[in-house]
């Protein structure tokens, strides 16, 4: 009998380490492609090192977040690339409602067979979306864990750290009755309620529904469903100093977002008959006979940000984002309820 060597008894385990080798060159590859001079020792190691110069008063703002059940669509379709620029992107929109420029990022990516078709889009769709934000791919884990992960199921996650002034942070402070909410639309679905949309439609049991045309939405399910999760820093960071409060509307809803962004003596009241609505969520509500209520208590429904201002303040914001709606007001608290969801 004759023994195997430890690269083959690891291979036999279902890790090949060698693969896994060739990968992390590649990932090196894309990541090099969003460095500049504050990167430190770009060749790797254990921990990426990034140099921060030319602040006064740094606070360093830090955000960690995955795409969630939409990999399953993305699996479904055999395209990565959208849901790594959504991975970059949500953790982006995140730190950015604090008025923090990002810095760098970091990405964690599990899964079973390594299909490197896959992985490079996945990869390249994260490098595109650092590059978008001015980010730094500085590092990142890739594990291949067989018997943890089904043959075609991964999972990703991200990790961004971004950097404010002290004294420019955005935090609500100043936040009064008379304020502005200004909306600023999403692209669709963005990244949140995947696992509704896959019960509604019924798409585990049946993926081929992801191929057909709706008429409501002009194209394919799956194209729809894929559409990357808008990255707002490009637009929003040129009038950070005119925001008093700044909501990314994503797991929750408006109702579960906007409460975090404002005082606890003041409410966001909506006119949601001010927005336009992309047309997937009323089909979702539809076909899945699902209450308003619940719509916005999941999906954003048609609003990625939601920003707080002073009402001289809002052609400046509109002539910088050139889609920017005004949605609503603050007014004094009543009550339990600090969303307030008024219909037309």
């Amino acid at each position: 009998m004759t023994s195997e060597s430890p690269s083959d008894s690891y291979g036999s385990s279902g890790v090949h380490l060698d693969a896994m080798e060739a990968l992390k060159d590649r990932i090196k590859a894309f990541a090099s492609a969003t460095h500049g001079p504050e990167v430190l020792n770009a060749q790797g190691g254990f921990a990426g090192m990034y140099q921060l110069a030319g602040y006064k008063q740094p606070v360093l703002v830090a955000s960690a977040d995955g795409v969630g059940t939409k990999l399953k669509i993305a699996g479904y379709l055999g395209h990565f690339e959208s849901v790594g620029q959504d991975l970059v992107s949500l953790n982006v929109n995140d730190i950015l409602t604090k008025g923090a420029k990002p810095i760098f990022f970091l990405d964690y990516v599990a899964f079973s067979d390594l299909d490197e078709q896959r992985m490079d889009s996945l990869i390249r769709g994260i490098a595109w979306g650092c590059r978008e934000t001015g980010c730094a791919l500085i590092g990142g884990e890739t594990a291949q864990m067989p018997g943890l992960y089904r043959s075609d199921d991964m999972d990703l996650a991200g990790f961004v750290v971004g950097v404010a002034e002290r004294d420019g942070i955005i935090d609500g402070a100043t936040m009064e009755d008379g304020d502005v909410l200004v909306g600023i639309p999403s692209s669709g679905v963005h990244t949140n309620g995947f696992s509704l949309v896959r019960q509604v439609f019924n798409i585990d049991e049946n993926p081929t529904i992801l191929f057909q045309h709706y008429a409501e939405l002009q194209h394919q399910l799956g194209e729809e469903l894929l559409i990357r999760h808008r990255c707002y820093y490009p637009v929003l960071a040129p009038v950070f100093g005119l925001l008093k409060g700044l909501a990314h509307i994503t797991g929750g809803g408006i109702p579960g977002k906007m409460p975090s962004v404002i005082p606890s003596g003041l409410a966001a009241q909506f006119d949601t008959g001010s927005w336009s609505r992309p047309a997937i969520f009323d089909l979702i509500q539809q076909v899945g006979g699902i209450t308003r209520e619940e719509m916005y208590r999941v999906f954003n429904m048609g609003l990625g940000m939601v920003a707080v201002c002073r009402e001289q303040d809002v052609p400046a914001i509109q002539q910088a984002v050139s889609d920017a709606v005004v949605v609503g007001r603050i007014v004094p608290r009543r009550g339990d309820d600090q969303v307030l969801l008024l219909e037309a």
